[in-house]
Parts: C-alpha cells; sequence; structure tokens
C-alpha cells in the first residue's frame, strides 16, 4: 500500500489540483460576499451563515476528492460495488418523492436530514450513472462486444431510463440533460463504431418515449405556472420583470453593472435583495458586477482547463475504462457549465443548475470533487504508465 501511494505521489496532477482548489476558495469568498444581505434579511441568519455552511460543505468536499483521487480507479468494475451504488442512487431517487421538499417552481429535489443540511439524490445520480456506464461499457471494450448492441445492452439502457425518468418526475429538467448528456458521452469515448452509436442513440431514444408519455400525463402538475413563466421569460426576461423574469432580469442588470472592472468585492448592488438567492445558479451574475472580466476569466478558465485537461487525458491513455472516466467527468462538468452560464445569459431557458465548484451547495459541492477526484486517479495512472 505505501509503495502505491507514492509511485501514485509522484504522478500527482498538481495543476488540476491547484485549480480545483482556487475555484473552491474564490466560490467561498464570492459565497460570502453575496449571501449576506439575502442570509439577514430573508432568512433572519448570521451574515455569515451560508459562508460558515459552505466552509463546512469544503471540509467534507475535499477529504472527498483526496480519497477518490487515491482509490484506484480500476476498482469500479466490480459488480458488488456497482450494483450497491446503483441500488443506493435507487433509493434516493425514490425516497425524494415521498420526503423530498423543493423551490418556488416546483421541482422536489432534496431529502433535508435533520442536523445536517440536505442531500440532492440527482447530484447523486450524476456519478453514479457516469461510473456505472464507464464500468459497463469497458467490460463490453474487453469481451469484443462493444458493436453490438443486443440484450447486454438492456440493464444499462433500464438503468439510465428509470433513474432520469425518476429526475423528471421531481421535476428537474437541467440535471436529466446533463446526465443523458454525459451517459452519451462515456459512449462516444467508449471506442464504438459510429454507426453502432447512432443505433445505440436510437435505442435510448425510443426508450424515452414512454417517459415522455408519462410526463404528458403529468403536465399540470409539472408544467407548474413559475416554470411556465421560466419559458416565457426566456424569451423577452424584461416583459416579465415583475414576475417569473425578475431573477434573469436582476442578473442582466448585475452582468451590465460590472462592465470590465467590476464595482468592487462586496460592492455588488443587486445582491441587496434585488436578485432571489445570490448564491445559488446565479451566483455568476454577482462575480461579474464585483470582479468584471477578472473575475470571469478566473471562473470560466479554470473550469475550461479541468474540462480540456480532462479530453486530453481521455484522449492520451489506451484503457478504455480510464478514457471513458475522463471523457464523461469532463464532459458533465462543461455542460453543466453551459446549462448554468446559458441560463444566466439567456442563451437558454434558467433551469436551477449551480455552477461547478462555485455555488452554494454540499451535495453539489461534495459529489463534483468526488468527480475531480476519479479524474485525478485517472490522470495519475495515465501519467504512471507513461513514465514507467
Amino acid at each position: 500500500m505505501g509503495r502505491y501511494f507514492k509511485k501514485m505521489l509522484r504522478s500527482f496532477d498538481y495543476p488540476l489540483f491547484a485549480v480545483y482548489l482556487v475555484l473552491c476558495l474564490f466560490g467561498l469568498v464570492m459565497i460570502y460576499s453575496s449571501s449576506m444581505v439575502w442570509a439577514v434579511n430573508v432568512y433572519d441568519y448570521e451574515p455569515d451563515h451560508f459562508y460558515k455552511r459552505q466552509l463546512f460543505n469544503l471540509a467534507v468536499a475535499i477529504p472527498a476528492f483526496l480519497f477518490a483521487a487515491f482509490f484506484p480507479f480500476q476498482n469500479y468494475k466490480r459488480k458488488k460495488l456497482m450494483i450497491t451504488s446503483v441500488v443506493v442512487m435507487f433509493i434516493l431517487l425514490v425516497l425524494v418523492h415521498f420526503l423530498g421538499s423543493g423551490d418556488h417552481v416546483g421541482a422536489q429535489s432534496w431529502i433535508k436530514l435533520p442536523g445536517f443540511g440536505s442531500i440532492q439524490p440527482s447530484e447523486v445520480a450524476k456519478l453514479v450513472i457516469i461510473v456505472y456506464f464507464a464500468s459497463v461499457f469497458a467490460k463490453k471494450y474487453e469481451a469484443g462486444t462493444l458493436d453490438y448492441i443486443n440484450k447486454s445492452i438492456g440493464p444499462p439502457v433500464s438503468i439510465l431510463i428509470l433513474a432520469i425518468g425518476l429526475i423528471m418526475m421531481e421535476t428537474d429538467i437541467g440535471t436529466s440533460f446533463i446526465i443523458i448528456m454525459g451517459a452519451l458521452s462515456v459512449i462516444a469515448a467508449s471506442g464504438i463504431k459510429l454507426k453502432s452509436f447512432s443505433k445505440l442513440s436510437g435505442v435510448l431514444f425510443l426508450a424515452l418515449i414512454p417517459v415522455a408519455g408519462i410526463l404528458y400525463l403529468f403536465r399540470n402538475t409539472i408544467i407548474t405556472d413559475g416554470r411556465k413563466g421560466r419559458i416565457l421569460s426566456f424569451l423577452n426576461p424584461f416583459d416579465y420583470a415583475q414576475g417569473s423574469g425578475y431573477q434573469i432580469a436582476n442578473g442582466y442588470i448585475a452582468i451590465g453593472a460590472g462592465g470590465i472592472k467590476g464595482l468592487g468585492l462586496g460592492n455588488s448592488i443587486q445582491k441587496m435583495g434585488y436578485l432571489p438567492e445570490p448564491q445559488t445558479d446565479v451566483i455568476m451574475a454577482v462575480i461579474s458586477e464585483e470582479t468584471g472580466i477578472f473575475g470571469t476569466i478566473i471562473v470560466l478558465g479554470g473550469l475550461g482547463f479541468i474540462v480540456l485537461r480532462a479530453l486530453y487525458i481521455a484522449m492520451h491513455t489506451k484503457d478504455p475504462q480510464a478514457r471513458m472516466l475522463a471523457a464523461g467527468i469532463g464532459s458533465v462538468i462543461g455542460i453543466q457549465t453551459f446549462v448554468n452560464i446559458g441560463g444566466l445569459t439567456g442563451l437558454i431557458p434558467l433551469t436551477g443548475v449551480p455552477l461547478p465548484f462555485i455555488s452554494y451547495g454540499g451535495t453539489s459541492m461534495i459529489l463534483l470533487s468526488l468527480s475531480l477526484g476519479i479524474l485525478m486517479n485517472v490522470s495519475m495512472f495515465v501519467k504512471y504508465q507513461k513514465n514507467k
């Protein structure tokens, strides 16, 4: 065991770790800055309430990152571990429909744990699906059956569709999209032929039709007034600035007010009650307002580095499981960043997806840290294989 740690430490990906820490610490500072007024005026908390909670989240997330970084990724192919992970995921995804709480537009996505905050099962599903798909398709690659679309594809497709169905019924559309695209990214990185990939994508599409039918039957419950408002405000938020477009309109104002230089750390005007829950999925608006182009470069540059690093790692390993894990994790982080920034800037409707490593939230921070730890382990493996 000692030899293993020494071997891996010599291959430690210090740039990846440094960027991870910078993003986490910068996010912590901006959570403190963005949440003070909202914490006092809306929740009657102490000004540093959200800062302290995120500090606790980081105290759990960083050790989780280090654990995953030194836990050999090859173990994820173990049948018992994968079965346990999938079962736990489904238990949480089912429980959230009975014990869950939600937000103002109807998403019921969190299970409250007395004394410990809350857990978001859909965040667990993101990581479990990526790791499970990488394990399954790595075994198919090694068995030489990767391009055979037969009964063996049934279990992963069924698990993905069932998980997406449960998440859509919460209803968390943004996370559902991220998980589907992450799973497809893993399959695309498996080495599967384009013709077979097209067939498999078609199978996934057809399998989603029953889910769409169920959602249609419950459309009056799922398509709430708040969710309709988000779609309408996406088209022209200032026409609904006093209603459903309030958050995104004030986000635009914050970004515009910051300009290139920003108003200075702590000097945001929109966080003074104009921008709802500024420490969550719209935190980038406060970052732009207070730090201008400097803060924007830190966030987007750091996240861009992680995504490109993951794709670089995927392209420089011959191990199929390592390649799929790196591609899947990098894709999920990249897609989630696009969904968050795209919603804030009006490219797509706002979905409430957190900005990776920056937005306030314990489950997101811990699960993303575990994901990045797995990527770190893959990176160290690739570097070690290259240098030995």
